[in-house]
């Protein structure tokens, strides 16, 4: 196989789906299975503010949250030709509130610094971008205060388990051709991913267990919860940082965190 980007991968997810619903959908959920669990009360109170969707693809919970939370504006960015062409196709006329960006995540944030009150990603570049390039950027494009939320596979959907440091495994793909490939993806355990989101110079960092469920290719993910500190946090500190331990719950619980460093059918 050999390794291609995201844009050659991303051609293909999500067609079949494009063709037969184009509707807004009237939920939003964070599990892989995208039936039940928690859903956009975890970003808070959205009224009036302004969000990114962090590899956004066809953009449909960017397009939930602009028609029915009120933003001031979503931001749904995607680096794939293919996937902002279908975004734009599907949802382009609730512009300005929901804005397409074809963009590279990362870039796209360090060209925003301290643009938005939330961003958050539904299995999208978190899992699929080195988190050492792009939670330090996305710090950086929140306002003090702000809040970075994302759902991540807790174990590669091969059944291999999550990676005990920032290491990606090759996953496999498919180019816009058909021809086979790989991809890389990020699945770190809860450690790993507090620790990189400390380094980042996040606090307030809370971890929700979300479980497979019994659907299709169901597969066990992380609610992960992080706040950029609203005041500069000394050196050191592990201030707002929680301890408990982590249960399957609907609301988020405290996990332990020590500052260690660290949907689709793919990886």
């Amino acid at each position: 196989m050999r390794r291609v980007t995201t844009t050659d991968l991303w051609h293909h997810y999500g067609r079949d789906r494009a063709e037969r619903d184009r509707a807004v959908p009237d939920s939003f959920r964070w599990s892989w299975s995208q039936e039940d669990g928690p859903g956009p009360e975890v970003l808070g109170d959205l009224a009036g503010a302004t969000l990114a969707d962090l590899g956004a693809g066809a953009a449909r919970h960017a397009a939930h949250l602009a028609v029915h939370h009120a933003p001031v504006r979503v931001d749904a960015v995607d680096a794939s030709p293919a996937q902002h062409a279908m975004a734009t196709a599907l949802y382009g006329p609730l512009a300005p509130r929901l804005r397409l960006v074809h963009r590279d995540v990362v870039t796209h944030l360090r060209a925003n610094p301290g643009a938005y009150d939330v961003l958050y990603s539904v299995f999208g570049a978190l899992d699929f971008t080195d988190p050492r390039e792009l939670l330090p950027a996305a710090a950086s494009a929140l306002r003090p205060g702000g809040r970075l939320v994302f759902s991540t596979l807790a174990h590669y959907l091969s059944g291999a388990p999550a990676r005990p440091d920032v290491t990606a495994a090759d996953i496999p793909a498919r180019d816009p051709d058909g021809e086979s490939a790989t991809l890389r993806r990020w699945v770190l355990r809860e450690h790993v991913w507090t620790g990189v989101l400390v380094e980042a110079g996040f606090t307030a960092i809370r971890v929700e267990e979300l479980p497979a469920g019994g659907c299709g290719r169901a597969a066990a993910a992380l609610l992960i919860a992080a706040e950029r500190p609203a005041a500069p946090v000394p050196h050191g500190s592990h201030q707002g940082l929680h301890r408990s331990c982590i249960v399957p719950s609907t609301a988020f619980q405290e996990r332990a965190v020590d500052g260690r460093p660290g949907g689709g059918a793919l990886g």
